[in-house]
């Protein structure tokens, strides 16, 4: 690779990170600063913290925040358990069609979750499900891509330590929980963090299976709250921003070395 290349290289992946981490840097500055700052840029611009609470007093952001809780961690919940028995007997058990069954996960990796929407409404209408916890969550309780990364994890896994824990007498759920999950705990956690990502941030599924407050996210809250009919403060919905992705930025900060080494051990590129 000549040192030009890597010399441009290294330069765009700088302005990509820059132009990607203006909106958020922006959002910071309209939402510590008076609606009349929003768009002057100046160093002696006062701060504030009213935009905070002119934000969580117009929306129920706690409501929201609590509802996409439950949501996100019933769906990671599910999607651990289920994926972990589909992955451990695509991996490890021989029975027949289980090329055939692994060939239909694979098949459903390439279809948009958005083409079943419809179909998706119509079963939950008919399970009286619309505007519920369940029913936000049910299309995800189960992930492909889940099913995939376990199986190849559990593969990698020595037969040797498999027949030793049956030597042991250890029944089929003993051997999952005591020999493969603990040498899968990287693959979990990345798993894990792509999930909560996703589902936390999920907007359009949600916006149309949710009628009320009861089970509205933040990422439906947040559009409602910053319609144009609600009125355009762009200070008080920065602050409304943070509120919503504040949670994921800490995490993320905080435990950003161990999310890394979770991907990279993973085998996630």
């Amino acid at each position: 690779m000549s040192p030009w290349f890597q010399t441009f290289s290294k330069i765009s992946a700088y302005l990509l990170g820059v132009l990607w981490v203006l909106p958020l840097l922006y959002a910071f500055w309209a939402a510590f600063h008076p609606p009349e700052y929003a768009t002057q840029f100046s160093l002696t611009a006062p701060l504030t913290l009213e935009n905070f609470i002119s934000a969580w007093d117009q929306a129920p952001f706690f409501r929201y925040m609590l509802n996409t809780v439950v949501i996100t961690s019933l769906i990671l919940v599910s999607q651990l358990f289920l994926c972990t028995l589909a992955g451990y007997a695509l991996a490890r058990e021989k029975f027949a069609g289980r090329g055939f069954a692994f060939a239909l996960v694979l098949t459903q990796l390439m279809v948009m979750p958005e083409v079943l929407i419809v179909e998706n409404y119509r079963t939950l209408a008919g399970l009286n499900l619309i505007d519920s916890y369940l029913g936000v969550g049910l299309p995800y309780l189960a992930s492909a891509f889940g099913i995939f990364l376990l199986r190849q994890t559990f593969k990698t896994v020595p037969q040797e330590l498999e027949d030793a824990a049956r030597v042991e007498g250890l029944s089929g759920l003993g051997i999952i929980w005591k020999v493969f999950v603990p040498l899968a705990f990287p693959t979990y956690l990345a798993f894990s963090l792509v999930s909560v990502s996703y589902h936390w941030n999920n907007f359009l599924w949600p916006l149309v299976v949710t009628n009320t407050e009861a089970s509205r996210p933040l990422t439906v809250g947040m559009a409602i709250f910053g319609a144009p009919e609600s009125g355009v403060d762009w200070s008080v919905i920065s602050a409304g921003t943070l509120i919503a992705i504040g949670p994921l930025l800490i995490l993320f900060l905080i435990f950003q070395r161990r999310f890394i080494q979770s991907f990279m051990q993973a085998g996630i590129k």
